[in-house]
């Protein structure tokens, strides 16, 4: 029986700061996009994804029950 292959990603999680404001995303988000692109090129982490909360905070959690 042949093995599927299995295709790993490496997450790259960006978070919303409470400094910035909800319009598009925002430049924490464009910052921690950029940074997260340079750590994983330097560190050979291959087929990135990004996930983005932006528009929650982790105060936001306070507020879901």
């Amino acid at each position: 029986m042949a093995r599927k292959q299995q295709t790993r990603i490496t997450a790259l999680y960006c978070r919303l700061s409470c400094d910035d404001e909800f319009n598009g995303d925002s430049a924490s988000i464009q910052t921690q996009k950029t940074m997260l692109s340079q750590y994983a090129e330097e560190n050979r982490l291959q087929n990135c994804e990004y996930y983005i909360d932006d528009g929650f905070s982790g105060t936001d959690l306070a507020e879901v029950k």
